[in-house]
């Protein structure tokens, strides 16, 4: 295949890859951008393609590539590494600031309306701001998982309901 030959082909697949390019991306200015990254990466490397194969196939292959070394690329820069040589001062608890009296009011409110609960929605809610997953609730209270997803909303609906004084 000639150089105008493939480059006749790689126009003619423009619609293409620019649709192509917006599902990857949902953006056209970076659609766009995929789409001339893909071109210029096929035209450099036109050498490595063999003649009467799928040029389609290998043309997207391109893109899907480019795609995801961009976006790992993307994801490489925004990592941030801390270089602090004691660690301890980085994962210390941050101070949530002073504590006022009625702070520590709503508090003790908040744990009395909880425990006013009947236990068979108390447990369930309790375990969930402890930070327990639906399905080890569910398996710790042998009970179905849909079960506790309704107790656990219920309670929340009495607790807004018990608590409404509280709500902003």
């Amino acid at each position: 295949m000639t150089a105008n030959e493939f480059n006749d082909r790689l126009i003619e697949m423009k619609s293409n890859l620019q649709r192509f390019a917006m599902s990857l991306t949902t953006d056209r200015d970076d659609a766009l951008d995929l789409v001339q990254d893909t071109y210029l990466k096929a035209i450099t490397y036109r050498d490595k393609f063999v003649d009467y194969s799928n040029l389609k196939a290998w043309v997207f292959t391109i893109m899907k590539n480019t795609f995801i070394n961009n976006y790992r690329r993307g994801v490489k820069e925004n990592t941030i590494i801390d270089g602090t040589k004691d660690l301890y001062f980085v994962n210390l608890p941050q101070d949530k600031g002073f504590a006022s009296p009625e702070s520590s009011y709503a508090e003790e409110e908040i744990e009395k309306a909880i425990n006013s609960l009947d236990e068979e929605f108390r447990l369930p809610f309790r375990m969930h701001i402890e930070g327990f997953k639906y399905q080890e609730i569910a398996d710790k209270l042998n009970l179905k998982i849909g079960t506790v997803k309704s107790r656990i909303f219920f309670t929340r609906q009495k607790l807004m309901n018990i608590l409404k004084d509280y709500n902003n």
